[in-house]
Protein backbone atom coordinates (compact mmCIF):
# COMPACT_ATOMS: atom_id res chain seq x y z
CA UNK A 1 0.00 0.00 0.00
CA UNK A 2 1.54 3.65 -0.47
CA UNK A 3 0.05 6.31 1.03
CA UNK A 4 1.12 9.97 0.59
CA UNK A 5 0.59 12.50 3.13
CA UNK A 6 -0.18 16.53 3.22
CA UNK A 7 1.63 18.20 6.21
CA UNK A 8 3.46 20.58 5.67
CA UNK A 9 4.21 22.65 8.84
CA UNK A 10 4.64 23.44 11.60
CA UNK A 11 7.21 21.30 13.37
CA UNK A 12 5.09 20.31 16.06
CA UNK A 13 2.49 19.57 13.87
CA UNK A 14 4.76 17.26 11.88
CA UNK A 15 5.57 15.41 14.68
CA UNK A 16 2.39 15.25 16.46
CA UNK A 17 2.04 13.21 12.85
CA UNK A 18 4.67 10.68 13.11
CA UNK A 19 2.57 8.56 15.14
CA UNK A 20 -0.19 7.67 13.21
CA UNK A 21 2.52 5.95 10.73
CA UNK A 22 3.44 3.54 13.32
CA UNK A 23 -0.06 2.37 13.86
CA UNK A 24 -0.55 2.13 10.49
CA UNK A 25 2.69 -0.04 9.80
CA UNK A 26 1.76 -2.41 12.78
CA UNK A 27 -1.62 -3.55 10.88
CA UNK A 28 -0.06 -2.84 7.42
CA UNK A 29 3.80 -4.19 7.46
CA UNK A 30 4.30 -3.35 3.95
CA UNK A 31 2.70 0.28 3.45
CA UNK A 32 5.06 2.63 2.56
CA UNK A 33 4.58 6.73 2.71
CA UNK A 34 5.22 9.49 0.44
CA UNK A 35 5.35 13.36 2.05
CA UNK A 36 4.45 16.62 1.06
CA UNK A 37 6.54 18.81 3.53
CA UNK A 38 7.97 22.25 3.60
CA UNK A 39 11.38 22.52 2.60
CA UNK A 40 12.86 23.46 5.71
CA UNK A 41 10.92 20.75 7.99
CA UNK A 42 12.54 17.82 5.10
CA UNK A 43 14.62 16.02 7.47
CA UNK A 44 12.30 14.91 10.26
CA UNK A 45 9.87 13.07 8.07
CA UNK A 46 13.01 11.04 6.75
CA UNK A 47 13.67 9.99 10.50
CA UNK A 48 11.00 7.11 10.21
CA UNK A 49 11.50 3.99 8.61
CA UNK A 50 8.48 3.69 7.34
CA UNK A 51 8.98 6.87 5.23
CA UNK A 52 10.18 6.01 1.60
CA UNK A 53 10.34 9.42 0.05
CA UNK A 54 9.92 13.06 1.23
CA UNK A 55 9.04 15.52 -1.35
CA UNK A 56 9.64 19.20 -0.28
CA UNK A 57 7.97 22.75 -1.17
CA UNK A 58 9.33 25.64 -0.06
CA UNK A 59 5.50 27.70 -0.43
CA UNK A 60 6.85 30.17 2.04
CA UNK A 61 9.89 31.38 0.12
CA UNK A 62 7.95 31.04 -3.34
CA UNK A 63 5.30 33.39 -2.49
CA UNK A 64 8.11 36.09 -1.84
CA UNK A 65 8.71 36.27 -5.43
CA UNK A 66 5.95 33.80 -7.39
CA UNK A 67 7.15 35.08 -10.43
CA UNK A 68 10.55 34.53 -10.83
CA UNK A 69 11.72 32.00 -13.28
CA UNK A 70 13.74 30.27 -10.25
CA UNK A 71 10.16 30.09 -8.33
CA UNK A 72 8.44 28.55 -11.77
CA UNK A 73 10.87 26.69 -11.92
CA UNK A 74 10.98 24.74 -8.60
CA UNK A 75 7.36 24.77 -8.35
CA UNK A 76 7.22 22.72 -12.15
CA UNK A 77 9.62 19.94 -10.57
CA UNK A 78 7.47 19.76 -7.65
CA UNK A 79 4.24 19.64 -9.09
CA UNK A 80 5.98 16.50 -11.49
CA UNK A 81 6.97 15.26 -8.59
CA UNK A 82 4.28 14.75 -7.27
CA UNK A 83 2.45 13.67 -10.19
CA UNK A 84 5.08 10.73 -10.18
CA UNK A 85 3.22 8.22 -8.70
CA UNK A 86 -0.22 6.22 -7.93
CA UNK A 87 -1.22 6.45 -4.42
CA UNK A 88 -3.62 4.05 -3.12
CA UNK A 89 -4.53 6.92 -0.51
CA UNK A 90 -3.42 10.73 -0.29
CA UNK A 91 -4.17 11.69 3.49
CA UNK A 92 -4.60 15.68 3.64
CA UNK A 93 -3.53 15.45 7.41
CA UNK A 94 -3.60 19.36 7.28
CA UNK A 95 -7.07 20.11 6.92
CA UNK A 96 -6.98 23.51 5.08
CA UNK A 97 -7.58 24.91 1.85
CA UNK A 98 -4.33 24.96 0.70
CA UNK A 99 -3.16 21.61 1.75
CA UNK A 100 -6.30 20.24 0.10
CA UNK A 101 -5.43 22.26 -2.97
CA UNK A 102 -2.31 20.26 -3.57
CA UNK A 103 -4.24 16.92 -3.39
CA UNK A 104 -5.44 17.65 -6.70
CA UNK A 105 -2.13 17.41 -8.41
CA UNK A 106 -1.01 14.05 -7.19
CA UNK A 107 -2.66 10.83 -8.71
CA UNK A 108 -5.05 7.94 -6.16
CA UNK A 109 -8.14 8.44 -3.26
CA UNK A 110 -7.81 12.51 -2.23
CA UNK A 111 -8.79 11.77 1.45
CA UNK A 112 -9.33 14.18 4.69
CA UNK A 113 -11.88 15.65 7.25
CA UNK A 114 -15.38 16.28 6.73
CA UNK A 115 -17.01 19.65 7.26
CA UNK A 116 -17.42 19.68 11.09
CA UNK A 117 -14.12 18.28 11.78
CA UNK A 118 -11.38 20.08 9.22
CA UNK A 119 -9.70 23.56 10.75
CA UNK A 120 -10.77 24.81 7.44
CA UNK A 121 -14.53 23.67 6.28
CA UNK A 122 -13.93 24.03 2.76
CA UNK A 123 -11.26 21.94 2.62
CA UNK A 124 -13.23 19.42 2.56
CA UNK A 125 -14.68 19.87 -1.09
CA UNK A 126 -11.87 18.58 -2.73
CA UNK A 127 -11.59 15.05 -0.61
CA UNK A 128 -13.24 11.59 -1.83
CA UNK A 129 -13.13 10.17 1.01
CA UNK A 130 -14.10 11.81 4.52
CA UNK A 131 -14.12 11.30 8.00
CA UNK A 132 -15.31 12.73 11.12
CA UNK A 133 -13.20 13.70 14.05
CA UNK A 134 -13.68 15.28 17.32
CA UNK A 135 -12.07 18.81 17.35
CA UNK A 136 -11.84 18.80 20.81
CA UNK A 137 -8.97 16.64 21.31
CA UNK A 138 -5.29 16.35 21.63
CA UNK A 139 -3.53 16.61 18.18
CA UNK A 140 -1.91 13.36 18.33
CA UNK A 141 -4.82 11.75 18.99
CA UNK A 142 -6.92 13.75 16.56
CA UNK A 143 -4.01 12.45 13.82
CA UNK A 144 -4.23 8.75 14.95
CA UNK A 145 -7.80 8.83 14.70
CA UNK A 146 -7.65 10.04 10.99
CA UNK A 147 -5.30 7.52 9.87
CA UNK A 148 -7.35 5.14 11.52
CA UNK A 149 -10.58 5.91 9.88
CA UNK A 150 -9.66 6.32 6.23
CA UNK A 151 -7.01 3.44 6.33
CA UNK A 152 -9.59 0.96 8.71
CA UNK A 153 -8.28 -0.08 11.47
CA UNK A 154 -9.33 0.08 15.18
CA UNK A 155 -7.86 3.31 17.03
CA UNK A 156 -4.93 1.87 18.99
CA UNK A 157 -4.84 2.11 22.50
CA UNK A 158 -2.17 3.10 24.91
CA UNK A 159 0.60 6.16 24.57
CA UNK A 160 2.35 7.28 20.87
CA UNK A 161 5.28 5.74 19.78
CA UNK A 162 6.92 8.02 17.54
CA UNK A 163 9.30 5.62 15.30
CA UNK A 164 12.34 8.08 15.86
CA UNK A 165 15.46 6.20 17.14
CA UNK A 166 17.12 8.34 19.96
CA UNK A 167 20.18 5.89 19.75
CA UNK A 168 20.79 7.00 16.15
CA UNK A 169 20.99 10.67 17.32
CA UNK A 170 23.02 9.97 20.69
CA UNK A 171 27.13 9.90 20.33
CA UNK A 172 29.73 8.85 23.27
CA UNK A 173 28.71 10.70 26.63
CA UNK A 174 31.18 13.33 27.41
CA UNK A 175 29.54 15.32 30.34
CA UNK A 176 25.73 14.94 31.77
CA UNK A 177 23.83 18.22 31.15
CA UNK A 178 19.98 19.56 30.72
CA UNK A 179 18.51 21.55 27.86
CA UNK A 180 16.72 24.77 28.35
CA UNK A 181 14.02 25.37 25.62
CA UNK A 182 13.07 29.12 26.19
CA UNK A 183 12.40 30.23 22.65
CA UNK A 184 9.00 29.76 21.78
CA UNK A 185 6.71 31.84 18.93
CA UNK A 186 4.41 33.67 21.45
CA UNK A 187 5.52 36.36 24.30
CA UNK A 188 2.79 35.03 26.64
CA UNK A 189 4.52 31.17 26.30
CA UNK A 190 7.89 32.42 27.49
CA UNK A 191 8.88 31.43 30.88
CA UNK A 192 10.33 34.42 32.55
CA UNK A 193 14.06 35.16 32.46
CA UNK A 194 14.65 35.02 36.24
CA UNK A 195 13.02 31.89 36.35
CA UNK A 196 15.09 30.00 34.57
CA UNK A 197 17.85 31.99 36.40
CA UNK A 198 17.07 30.66 39.52
CA UNK A 199 16.62 27.14 38.25
CA UNK A 200 20.20 26.95 36.85
CA UNK A 201 21.06 27.58 40.06
CA UNK A 202 18.73 25.05 41.38
CA UNK A 203 20.90 22.42 38.82
CA UNK A 204 24.22 23.84 39.70
CA UNK A 205 23.96 22.61 43.28
CA UNK A 206 23.22 19.53 42.24
CA UNK A 207 26.60 19.58 39.73
CA UNK A 208 24.29 19.78 36.42
CA UNK A 209 24.86 22.09 33.73
CA UNK A 210 22.62 23.62 31.66
CA UNK A 211 22.81 24.09 27.39
CA UNK A 212 20.73 26.56 25.80
CA UNK A 213 19.54 26.42 21.97
CA UNK A 214 18.25 29.22 20.03
CA UNK A 215 16.87 29.97 16.94
CA UNK A 216 17.17 33.39 16.06
CA UNK A 217 18.80 36.91 17.40
CA UNK A 218 16.30 37.61 20.22
CA UNK A 219 16.35 34.05 21.58
CA UNK A 220 20.43 34.25 21.08
CA UNK A 221 20.02 37.46 23.23
CA UNK A 222 17.72 35.75 25.79
CA UNK A 223 20.56 32.70 26.20
CA UNK A 224 23.52 34.93 27.00
CA UNK A 225 21.57 37.14 29.59
CA UNK A 226 20.66 33.90 31.18
CA UNK A 227 24.06 32.63 30.72
CA UNK A 228 25.71 35.39 32.24
CA UNK A 229 23.83 34.90 35.76
CA UNK A 230 25.26 31.18 36.12
CA UNK A 231 28.46 29.33 36.12
CA UNK A 232 27.20 26.39 35.10
CA UNK A 233 25.27 27.26 31.87
CA UNK A 234 26.33 27.00 28.24
CA UNK A 235 25.00 29.69 25.07
CA UNK A 236 25.59 26.39 21.89
CA UNK A 237 26.11 27.47 18.43
CA UNK A 238 23.18 27.67 15.82
CA UNK A 239 22.35 23.85 15.46
CA UNK A 240 19.96 23.03 12.18
CA UNK A 241 17.02 20.37 13.18
CA UNK A 242 19.77 17.36 13.08
CA UNK A 243 21.95 19.12 14.99
CA UNK A 244 19.71 20.88 17.63
CA UNK A 245 17.93 16.52 17.31
CA UNK A 246 21.69 15.47 18.78
CA UNK A 247 21.86 18.10 22.02
CA UNK A 248 18.20 16.58 22.44
CA UNK A 249 19.13 13.17 22.44
CA UNK A 250 22.24 13.30 24.14
CA UNK A 251 20.59 15.20 27.03
CA UNK A 252 20.13 13.97 30.86
CA UNK A 253 16.78 16.06 31.12
CA UNK A 254 15.00 18.79 29.53
CA UNK A 255 13.15 21.78 30.57
CA UNK A 256 10.93 23.55 27.78
CA UNK A 257 7.93 25.62 27.14
CA UNK A 258 5.29 24.96 24.64
CA UNK A 259 7.41 25.22 21.05
CA UNK A 260 7.84 22.64 18.46
CA UNK A 261 11.30 21.23 19.93
CA UNK A 262 9.78 20.11 22.96
CA UNK A 263 7.95 17.54 20.91
CA UNK A 264 10.89 16.39 19.38
CA UNK A 265 12.20 16.12 22.78
CA UNK A 266 8.93 13.70 23.37
CA UNK A 267 9.68 12.05 20.02
CA UNK A 268 13.31 11.20 21.52
CA UNK A 269 11.89 9.78 24.25
CA UNK A 270 14.02 12.13 26.60
CA UNK A 271 12.95 13.16 30.11
CA UNK A 272 11.47 16.37 29.86
CA UNK A 273 9.13 19.13 31.75
CA UNK A 274 7.28 21.18 29.95
CA UNK A 275 5.64 24.51 31.23
CA UNK A 276 2.23 25.82 29.86
CA UNK A 277 0.46 29.01 30.44
CA UNK A 278 -1.72 30.81 27.73
CA UNK A 279 -2.20 27.62 25.93
CA UNK A 280 -3.82 23.98 27.00
CA UNK A 281 -1.20 20.36 27.27
CA UNK A 282 -4.49 18.47 26.87
CA UNK A 283 -4.23 19.58 23.50
CA UNK A 284 -0.91 20.37 22.64
CA UNK A 285 1.02 19.11 25.81
CA UNK A 286 3.83 17.20 25.14
CA UNK A 287 2.91 13.24 24.84
CA UNK A 288 5.09 10.62 25.73
CA UNK A 289 6.21 8.00 29.13
CA UNK A 290 8.56 10.18 29.96
CA UNK A 291 7.18 13.20 29.90
CA UNK A 292 5.69 16.01 32.65
CA UNK A 293 2.94 18.56 31.50
CA UNK A 294 2.92 21.38 34.10
CA UNK A 295 0.13 23.98 33.90
CA UNK A 296 -0.59 26.99 35.41
CA UNK A 297 -3.66 27.25 37.36
CA UNK A 298 -4.41 30.64 37.41
CA UNK A 299 -8.22 31.50 36.14
CA UNK A 300 -7.61 33.26 33.41
CA UNK A 301 -5.48 30.26 31.81
CA UNK A 302 -5.13 28.79 29.15
CA UNK A 303 -6.59 31.92 27.33
CA UNK A 304 -4.86 30.86 24.19
CA UNK A 305 -3.94 34.75 23.85
CA UNK A 306 -1.00 35.81 22.47
CA UNK A 307 -0.98 38.84 24.63
CA UNK A 308 -1.34 38.84 28.47
CA UNK A 309 -4.79 40.84 29.13
CA UNK A 310 -4.61 40.29 32.93
CA UNK A 311 -5.04 42.95 35.15
CA UNK A 312 -4.23 41.86 38.42
CA UNK A 313 -1.43 41.96 40.46
CA UNK A 314 1.83 39.55 39.64
CA UNK A 315 5.35 39.12 40.28
CA UNK A 316 6.23 37.94 36.58
CA UNK A 317 5.24 38.57 32.90
CA UNK A 318 3.36 36.28 31.59
CA UNK A 319 1.23 36.54 34.63
CA UNK A 320 -0.39 32.89 34.43
CA UNK A 321 3.40 31.18 35.51
CA UNK A 322 3.19 32.59 38.49
CA UNK A 323 2.20 29.46 40.15
CA UNK A 324 5.06 27.50 38.04
CA UNK A 325 8.06 28.90 40.08
CA UNK A 326 11.21 27.24 39.54
CA UNK A 327 11.23 25.78 43.07
CA UNK A 328 8.09 23.34 41.87
CA UNK A 329 9.89 22.90 38.82
CA UNK A 330 12.97 21.38 40.35
CA UNK A 331 10.44 19.08 42.46
CA UNK A 332 8.80 17.64 39.87
CA UNK A 333 12.43 16.92 38.54
CA UNK A 334 13.25 15.19 41.58
CA UNK A 335 10.13 13.25 42.25
CA UNK A 336 9.73 12.15 38.65
CA UNK A 337 11.05 8.57 38.23
CA UNK A 338 12.42 9.00 35.16
CA UNK A 339 14.74 12.08 35.75
CA UNK A 340 15.89 10.33 39.14
CA UNK A 341 17.40 7.78 37.18
CA UNK A 342 18.40 10.00 34.34
CA UNK A 343 20.19 12.75 36.43
CA UNK A 344 19.66 12.17 39.81
CA UNK A 345 22.09 8.42 39.52
CA UNK A 346 19.25 6.50 41.77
Amino acid sequence: MKVLIIKTSSLGDIIHTLPALTDAARIYPNIVFDWVVEESFAEIPHWHPKIRKVIPMAWRRWRKNIFSKQTLKEAYVFWQTLREEQYDFIIDAQGLVKSAWLTLFAKGQRCGLDWHSARESLASLWYQKKCTVNFYQHAIIRMRSIFSKILNYPFPEGLPEYGISRQSFMSEPKEDYLVFLHGTTWNTKLWPEVYWIELANLLAKENLKVKLLWGNAEEKARAERIAQQGSNIEVLPRQNLEGSAKVLANAKAIVAVDTGFTHLAAALNVPTVSLYGPTNPLYTGAMGKSQICLASDLPCSPCLKRECTYLGKSAVFPACFVSLAPLAVFRSIQKNPFFLSAIMGE
